[in-house]
């Protein structure tokens, strides 16, 4: 069985074929609610803004253009929901990191797993413009031209922003580790 391409899916469900939409949900969802995840690292507030995205997205199908990619309009609604109930919410930081996980594995697996949770706190301490840029680029893999178009900025911009963007992550990850550094020798 051959798969539709997205933009005879949405010509589908315009035509009043739910089932197109549902085929279209199929098809994104784990995307963006991977998307939500990284912009607000929270799972319950990612399955929201998943939720919240593909029922804005199926009010809104009369204004997808399709001259354009579904699934950058898609996650152009999905960054912007994600920023929105990020700017509702208060950020929490944990209480101490170091703390081991319950089950701990071998040196190289909490190795990487703290190195994980490192990065992933220190993306949340990055602005939601500079945050979603990254998670565009190295979480989804997009490219300048699709991250230009979920933005609905210039690819110019797409690249300076994430250049600064990496910039800061950089500085608050050298500091981040240099804190961790001086503590464990504390």
């Amino acid at each position: 069985m051959k798969t539709e391409d997205d933009q005879t899916l949405v010509v589908r469900c315009r035509n009043g074929d739910r089932a197109a939409f549902g085929a279209l949900v199929v098809r994104y969802q784990k995307p963006v609610y991977n998307a939500a995840l990284r912009m607000l690292r929270d799972p319950e507030d990612a399955r929201d803004v998943t939720q919240t995205t593909f029922l804005k997205a199926f009010a809104r199908l009369e204004d997808f253009d399709p001259r354009f990619k579904f699934f950058s309009w898609l996650y152009r609604i999905a960054i912007n929901e994600s920023i929105n109930l990020g700017q509702r919410r208060p950020v929490f930081e944990a209480l101490d990191e170091t703390l081991e996980e319950s089950a701990p594995g071998p040196d190289q697996v909490h190795g990487h797993s703290q190195l994980a949770a490192t990065i992933e706190s220190t993306l949340q301490r990055l602005s939601h413009d500079q945050r979603a840029v990254i998670v565009l680029r190295h979480f989804l893999e997009c490219s300048y031209e699709d991250m230009s178009a979920v933005l609905e900025i210039p690819i110019k911009t797409v690249k300076s922003r994430l250049f600064e963007a990496r910039k800061q992550l950089r500085q608050k990850l050298e500091h981040q580790i240099d804190a961790n550094l001086f503590a464990s020798r504390g």
